[in-house]
């Protein structure tokens, strides 16, 4: 069989195995991960490799840009303190207490190559506990600290790993070196990534044909996050930049012909990823356990049960603390958030502390690292120990903890969809309010049933179709329009927007089909 036969086969087995989770309700990357270990195990199991260098563009730049696109900046802003914590604090933490986790029981490993391990571990992945959590509607501001930590930390360790690799390089490490250059990574990718998105919404603002329109957003996407590291900057950070900037401006003038089908090519793409990053790493730990002698093996996988422990620990030790902090401090001068939201609790604590899977960017970097680097294979098996482990006790137990939890909010995306559907219906009604024709009542009609859920009373009236399309293209403008000063004026969060959107596409594109 060849190797294309194989890797069809491949994505095959891992459509059922996702088709599998969601049959149980498992968080599909978990029976990934599952399918990724037995390759190890498979006698004439393909073989497929990346070149290290390109393995972080190639697996991490599009899943970070798919999720750095739905970010919400206002709810990140209410909730900067715990998001922070994460980012910061719990990467940082986790790095340093894996380092000297590995040290101590590898002491001829050298210190920057345990670190390199630290921070390849350290950043969960927010796609499986989201899976899990979405669909039980969890308080919002739960999910929102979750995508937040998700979207942020991998800056945070990619930096850490970055010096980390570039020290066992030089063979040297030193803060006076070290220091300037994380702040221009950090200063220079702030300044970049929004004046990347600015050019690109004004290079693509003319481009109508949406195949093309989809191949220069990946093209964009590859390219922003190479340039940033060709620069010396942090791709991950440039990369969330970019795409917070696109998302900003994108919405007013990319229709909605065109964003349909990108959602969907999107959300296929970032699913192939995640299965061929479970595929290429399952292939690299099988030559890795056939060169070990099996006491090699054992420590090996003492090691790697050693750093999965350490990382369950820390952040819940760190996150308690961190929450038990902020109740005692909420306690002292009260509880003001800007917005309704769920007050931090125990509760909402064990579950954040607990929502710490690893994923697809803990298997790029590991298989990122240059071949001759020290202690590769332990590195490589270790990181995928940890995912295959969070995945599996954390992701599988996060669900009933949830329900023992019984976490509830008043549901404030909803009511901010609620509150835009109806003012995008004024706004759309208000266009053509004089216009008393048997077209402004049909499109009355069509908006009424779309904006409200209620069934459209009367039937069809024969109407001239020029009449119809424009009246209905005028109100959708209104509509659109209001919708957008309800997200700049914060009104209404990106999750809210991004719901009374599509509901308006979908509008737009039932219009485009009755006037062709």
């Amino acid at each position: 069989m060849s190797g294309f036969e194989q890797l069809l086969g491949l994505f095959v087995a891992a459509v059922i195995l996702a088709a599998g989770a969601r049959r149980v309700g498992a968080p599909y990357p978990v029976f990934l991960a599952l399918g990724g270990a037995l390759l190890a195990f498979l006698p004439g199991a393909p073989s497929f490799s990346v070149p290290p260098e390109l393995v972080l563009a190639l697996f991490v730049a599009p899943v970070l840009l798919d999720a750095a696109y739905d970010a919400s900046l206002r709810d990140l802003r209410d909730n900067w303190a715990p998001v922070a914590s994460l980012v910061v604090f719990a990467v940082g933490f986790t790095t340093a207490a894996v380092a000297v986790v590995a040290h101590t029981l590898i002491p001829a490993m050298p210190w920057a190559a345990a670190i390199a391990l630290g921070a390849i571990v350290a950043p969960p992945d927010a796609v499986a506990a989201t899976a899990v959590l979405r669909p039980l509607r969890p308080p919002h501001r739960l999910l929102t600290i979750l995508e937040g930590e998700s979207l942020l930390n991998d800056a945070t360790a990619l930096l850490i790993y970055r010096l980390a690799v570039g020290a066992v390089a030089a063979n040297s490490f030193s803060m006076t070196v070290v220091a300037p250059t994380f702040l221009f990574a950090v200063g220079g990718s702030l300044v970049a990534g929004p004046v990347l998105g600015w050019l690109f919404l004004r290079v693509t603002e003319r481009v109508q044909h949406v195949p093309t329109a989809i191949i220069l957003q990946f093209v964009s996407t590859f390219g922003v996050w190479i340039l940033a590291e060709h620069l010396g900057l942090s791709g991950v950070l440039t990369t969330v930049c970019y795409a917070m900037m696109v998302a900003r401006t994108a919405p007013e003038q990319i229709p909605a012909e065109t964003r349909i089908p990108t959602y969907a090519v999107w959300e296929t793409v970032v699913f192939a990823l995640n299965i061929l990053a479970f595929i290429f790493i399952g292939l690299q730990i099988r030559p890795i356990l056939e060169s070990l002698e099996a006491a090699d093996r054992v420590r090996y996988f003492a090691v790697a049960g050693a750093v999965l422990l350490t990382v369950i620990v820390v952040r819940l030790a760190w996150h308690m603390s961190f929450n038990a902090a902020l109740r005692w401090r909420h306690r002292q001068v009260g509880f003001h958030p800007p917005r309704p939201m769920l007050r931090p609790s125990i509760g909402s604590g064990v579950l954040i502390s607990w929502s710490g899977m690893r994923g697809i960017v803990s298997l790029a970097a590991a298989m990122a690292l240059p071949q001759t680097f020290p202690y590769r294979d332990l590195i490589v098996l270790t990181a995928f120990s940890v995912v295959l482990g969070t995945l599996a006790i954390q992701g599988l137990t996060l669900k009933p903890l949830l329900r023992a939890l019984d976490l509830r909010d008043d549901d404030p995306v909803g009511r901010e969809v609620a509150a835009a559907r109806e003012r995008a219906l004024q706004a759309g009604l208000a266009s053509f309010a004089h216009d008393r024709s048997p077209a402004a009542d049909l499109v009355r009609q069509e908006f009424a049933a779309h904006l409200t859920h209620a069934p459209a009373d009367g039937g069809a009236v024969d109407r001239p179709r020029d009449a119809h399309t424009q009246i209905h293209r005028g109100a959708l403008q209104a509509a659109r329009r209001s919708v957008l000063d309800m997200r700049a004026n914060e009104e209404i969060g990106d999750d809210a927007f991004h719901l009374i959107e599509e509901e308006l596409d979908w509008l737009e594109m039932a219009s485009g089909r009755d006037t062709t």
